[in-house]
C-alpha cells in the first residue's frame, strides 16, 4: 500500500503536467472547430514523444557503447566461472569497472532513461484513461451529465458494472464512473429520458470520442473492425523491437535473450490493446508509429558515427565529469585517474598477498594475461595521459 501511495505522489505531478499539455491541445483544435479525443491523443504523444528525444538518443547510444563492452565483460565473467570466494569476486568486480572506465560508460548508465521514462508512460495512461479530469471542454458535458445523475444515482444502478460497490456521493466520483462508459451504456443512457440538456451532453461525448466509427471508449472485438487496434499495435511494436536491437560486432553462438523478449513483447501489446479501451490501444499505435520515424533518425545519425569515434567521446564525456570534479575539489584530473586506479590496484595487491599466503586447495589463478587484456585497470590512467599529452601539444602551439 505504501509503495502504491508513494507511486500516485510520484504520478500525480507528472500527469498534472502532460494533462495540461493534453488540455492545450484540444482547446487549441476547438479553435478551428474541430473536438477531437483521438486527434489529440495523437498530437499529444508526438509532442512526448519529441520531448523525450534526448533520452531516446542517450539509450540509444549506450546500447552501442555496450554492443563494444559486452565480449569484454563475457571474458572476465568466464574467466572467474565458478569462483565465489571473496578475492575472486572482488578481482572480478574491479575488472568489470575498469572496462566501464575504459569505455567512459557506467553500468546504470542504460537504466536511468527508463527510470526517467516509466513514470512519464503511466502518467500518459492516466491521463488517456480519464481525459474529463484533465481536459476542461470534455469536462463540460460530462459535469451536465453528472448533475442530472448525482441526486440519483440510482439510474445508472443497471448500466455500471459493480454498482454497488462504487462511491458516487461528489461529482467527481460520478464523472470518472462515466468516463469508463462504452456506446452501449450511453445508449442505455439516452434511454433514460434525462431530458434534453442532458441528451445532448451525451450525444456530444459521444461525438468527441468517435475515432472513424470507433469509440475509444469501447474495447476491441473480434468481431468487428476495431480487432485492428490490437493488429495494428503488435505489428508496430514489432518493426520498432527490430529497428531498436543493435547487431553485435562480433558474431558467436551465445544466445540472445533479446531476441525471444522482441517476439514476446509485440504480442503482449496486442494482447492489453485486446483487453483495454481503444483509447490506450490508438496511443500505443501513436507511440509506435512515431517511435519508429524518431528511432530511424536516430539511427542515421548514429550510423554516420563511427563505433570508435562513440567511444572517443564518451571517454571525453567521462573525464570532462572528472575535470570538473576535480576543480571543485582541488586535485588534477591526472591525480584523480591516479587515485581510482590505485584503488583497483589495491585489490590486485590484496589478491596477490591473499593468494600467496592460503595454503588450501581452492588458491586463487590470478592471470599474468590480465594486464594485457583490453579490460586493464590502468586504461583510466592512460586515457588521463593521453589527455594530459594532448593538453600539453596545444600549450606548445
Amino acid at each position: 500500500m505504501e509503495a502504491i501511495f508513494l507511486l500516485g505522489n510520484i504520478l500525480k505531478p507528472i500527469a498534472s503536467v502532460l494533462g495540461f499539455i493534453m488540455n492545450w491541445i484540444y482547446e487549441f483544435f476547438n479553435l478551428f472547430g474541430v473536438q477531437n479525443i483521438a486527434l489529440s491523443i495523437f498530437v499529444f504523444t508526438f509532442i512526448v514523444k519529441t520531448l523525450m528525444i534526448p533520452l531516446t538518443i542517450k539509450q540509444q547510444k549506450f546500447s552501442r557503447l555496450q554492443s563494444r563492452i559486452t565480449p569484454e565483460i563475457q571474458k572476465i565473467q568466464e574467466k572467474y566461472k565458478g569462483k565465489r570466494d571473496e578475492v575472486s569476486m572482488r578481482k572480478q568486480q574491479a575488472e568489470t569497472q575498469a572496462v566501464y572506465q575504459k569505455y567512459g560508460a557506467s553500468p546504470t548508465a542504460g537504466c536511468l532513461p527508463l527510470l526517467i521514462t516509466l513514470p512519464i508512460m503511466f502518467a500518459l495512461y492516466r491521463v488517456i484513461n480519464n481525459i474529463p479530469d484533465f481536459v476542461n471542454l470534455v469536462r463540460e458535458p460530462y459535469k451536465v451529465v453528472a448533475d442530472a445523475i448525482l441526486p440519483n444515482t440510482g439510474v445508472i444502478s443497471d448500466i455500471v458494472a459493480n454498482f454497488e460497490n462504487l462511491k458516487l456521493t461528489t461529482i467527481d466520483e460520478v464523472i470518472n464512473s462515466l468516463a469508463t462508459f462504452n456506446t452501449s451504456q450511453w445508449d442505455l443512457l439516452l434511454s433514460k429520458g434525462l431530458g434534453e440538456t442532458v441528451n445532448a451532453a451525451i450525444e456530444s461525448i459521444i461525438r468527441v470520442n468517435n475515432f472513424f466509427g470507433l469509440s475509444i471508449t469501447n474495447t476491441p472485438s473480434w468481431k468487428s473492425i476495431s480487432v485492428i487496434i490490437p493488429l495494428l499495435a503488435m505489428s508496430l511494436q514489432f518493426v520498432q523491437s527490430k529497428q531498436i536491437s543493435v547487431k553485435p560486432e562480433k558474431k558467436d553462438n551465445t544466445p540472445n535473450p533479446m531476441a525471444s523478449m522482441n517476439v514476446i513483447m509485440p504480442i503482449m501489446s496486442g494482447f492489453f490493446c485486446l483487453m483495454l479501451p481503444i483509447g490506450v490501444g490508438l496511443y500505443w499505435i501513436a507511440n509506435s508509429l512515431f517511435s519508429i520515424i524518431q528511432q530511424f533518425f536516430v539511427n542515421k545519425h548514429l550510423d554516420s558515427m563511427d563505433i570508435d569515434e562513440l567511444v572517443e567521446k564518451s571517454q571525453e564525456k567521462a573525464m570532462s565529469k572528472l575535470t570538473k570534479k576535480s576543480s571543485t575539489g582541488g586535485a588534477s584530473i591526472q591525480e584523480l585517474a591516479k587515485k581510482q586506479t590505485k584503488s583497483i590496484e589495491s585489490v590486485s595487491d590484496r589478491i596477490k598477498d591473499s593468494s600467496k599466503n592460503n595454503n588450501n586447495d581452492d588458491k586463487v589463478d590470478i592471470d599474468n594475461d590480465t594486464e594485457k587484456d583490453s579490460y586493464n585497470p590502468t586504461s583510466i590512467s592512460e586515457i588521463a595521459n593521453l589527455l594530459k599529452n594532448r593538453n600539453s601539444e596545444k600549450g606548445d602551439k
